[in-house]
This record gives C-alpha cells, structure tokens and sequence, in this order.
C-alpha cells in the first residue's frame, strides 16, 4: 500500500471519531484544551490498536484467503464507507440531559471503542495486502488524537453539521481506497 493510500486511510479512519468529537464538544459550554487533548489521547490509543487486532485476525485467515484477498479488502473498506456515508446523512443525536461526571469517562471509552469498529475491520482488510502494520496503526492512530482534539475545540462553534460532513468525506475515501486496491490487484494479475 503506499504512503498516499495509507494516509488517506488513517484519516477515513479518524472522520468518525471527529464527528463524534464535535457532538461532544457541542455538548460543553467552553471546550477546554488538557480536556481536548485527554480525548483526543483515549480516541487515539483505541483507535490506533483495533487495527492491530484486525490484521492479526487477517493473517490467521491469509493463507485461506490468497485468492480473494483484494476482494475481500474491497468489500470491507467499500462497505464501511457505504455505512459511514449512511450515517453521515442521518440526523446527530441530541442529548441536551448533561452526564454526571464518573460516567463521562466510561462514555467517552464507549464512543472511542464504537468509533474504532471500522478501524478492527481495516485492519483485517490490511492483512490482505503488503502494508506495516505497525506504521498504519500508528498514523491511524495519531490522526484519530489530531482529528478529536482539534473536534473537541471546534465542536462548540462548529457543531454536528461538520462533523457528519466529515463522516460523510470519510466514507468516500474507503470507498475509493478499497477500489484502488481492487483496481491495483487486478490489473496486475491480468
């Protein structure tokens, strides 16, 4: 996978912590930057290593899977750009019920965990193809801390219209890189 491919993937893979980060900073009278930051650590660390758990999951399975295996990426990255696009056009939930404190926290690892899903199932499809895993778990995982902290600071200013717009964007570039892989695979092997 090269570099380009890479990147856009770690930054696909950020676009719905960002949303999610913005609802939340919607949701606080003033964003601070320590608060931003923390979050933007917590996304980070999770998102960084659910594609670590995905890849091994991947190469478990490569063996049997040699022949399918741009396909499978395709799919993968296609269909979670599919759902990202969906979830991009629907309305962002409104909880205006502020959240006691000792909960935040637990929500906050709930939301970052969600968020990641898509980032397991990227791991798996990176299995597939000839790519460090460890670089791409880490710039996934330092563009979902970037994309966080700066949605945390935007969030109260910019509200949910940017984030979903970025979930949105998100689900075009897997879509794109899945067909990329495809593409690259197939016309190799003709």
């Amino acid at each position: 996978m090269s570099l380009t491919a890479l990147l856009f993937v770690a930054l696909a893979m950020s676009t719905d912590a960002f949303a999610a980060a913005i609802a939340k900073g919607a949701q606080m009278p003033k964003p601070q930057i320590g608060l931003a930051i923390k979050t933007g650590l917590l996304f980070g660390i999770i998102e960084g290593c659910t594609p670590l758990v995905g890849w091994l999951l991947g190469k478990a399975a490569v063996q049997w899977m040699a022949a399918w295996d741009h396909w499978i990426a395709f799919t993968l990255l296609g269909g979670l750009g599919i759902h990202m696009i969906i979830e991009g056009f629907n309305p962002p939930e409104n909880n205006d019920k502020p959240e006691p404190a000792k909960t935040r926290y637990w929500t906050l690892v709930i939301t970052a965990l969600a968020t990641s899903i898509d980032a397991m199932a990227v791991g798996v499809g990176l299995a597939f193809v000839e790519v460090n895993i460890l670089a791409a778990a880490a710039a996934i995982g330092f563009a979902t801390f970037t994309m966080v902290t700066i949605g945390i600071m935007l969030g109260h200013a910019a509200g949910a219209f940017v984030g979903k717009k970025a979930e949105i964007g998100g689900g075009i570039i897997l879509i794109v890189v899945g067909a990329h892989i495809l593409y690259t695979h197939l016309s190799t092997h003709e």
